[in-house]
C-alpha cells in the first residue's frame, strides 16, 4: 500500500497510456500506435530511474515496432491479415536461441557495464519478451507463451523495484494474453477447418 501512495503522476499516466493501448489493440484501432509509444517513452524514462536497463531498452524496441507497425498498418490497411500459426520446428529454435542466448548476452552485459543489482532477472524478463516479440510479428501462437513467461517474471521485479502501477499493468497483460492465447487458437483452428473443407 505504501508503495501505491508512493507513486508518481509519471508512473500513472505511463500506465494509464499502457490499458489504452491494449484496449485499443482489442478494438483493433489504429490510435493504439501514437497511444502505446507515448506509454514506452514515458516507461523507458522510469525504468532507467530504477536501473532496469534491459527492460529500458526492450521498450525502445517496442517503440521502433510500434512505428513500424503504425507505418505498416497505413500502407496496408485493406491488405488481408497475415494467418495464425503455429511454429515450426525452426522456428522454436530460434525462440529458444532468442531467449537463451539473449538472456546470456543482456546478462553479461547488464553485469559487466552497469551497476544493476538484479542483472540476471532483468536479463530473463527483457530475453524472453524479445522472443515473444520476434513470434508475435510472425503471427505465431506460441508469441504468448513466451510473452506470459516474460510477464510472470517482470511482476515480482516490478514490485521490488517500487514500480507498483507498472507490476498491476503487466498482471493486467499477463491476463489478457491469456484470452488471446484462446481467442488466436480458435481463429487458427477456424482456419484449418476451414481451409480443409474447401
Amino acid at each position: 500500500m505504501e508503495q501505491i501512495k508512493e507513486t508518481t503522476w509519471v508512473q500513472w499516466l505511463a500506465v494509464a497510456l499502457g490499458v489504452a493501448e491494449v484496449l485499443l489493440a482489442r478494438i483493433n484501432n489504429i490510435w493504439l500506435y501514437p497511444t502505446g509509444i507515448a506509454a514506452t517513452l514515458l516507461s523507458i524514462l522510469l525504468l532507467m530511474e530504477v536501473q532496469l536497463y534491459a527492460e529500458s531498452a526492450l521498450n525502445v524496441y517496442y517503440v521502433v515496432m510500434s512505428i513500424y507497425g503504425w507505418v505498416h498498418w497505413i500502407r496496408r490497411r485493406d491488405a488481408p491479415p497475415v494467418k495464425i500459426t503455429y511454429s515450426n520446428k525452426n522456428e522454436w529454435l530460434i525462440s529458444l536461441a532468442i531467449s537463451l542466448g539473449g538472456w546470456a548476452v543482456l546478462y553479461a552485459l547488464l553485469k559487466n557495464f552497469t551497476p544493476s543489482n538484479v542483472p540476471v532477472w532483468d536479463a530473463f524478463v527483457s530475453s524472453t519478451a524479445w522472443a515473444g516479440m520476434w513470434l508475435l510479428a510472425r503471427r505465431k501462437m506460441e508469441n504468448w507463451v513466451f510473452l506470459n513467461i516474460s510477464n510472470l517474471f517482470a511482476i515480482p521485479l516490478l514490485f521490488y523495484k517500487k514500480l507498483p502501477m507498472f507490476a498491476v499493468l503487466t498482471v493486467f497483460l499477463f491476463v489478457v494474453a491469456i484470452f488471446g492465447y484462446f481467442e488466436w487458437k480458435r481463429q487458427a483452428e477456424g482456419s484449418k477447418l476451414k481451409a480443409e473443407s474447401l
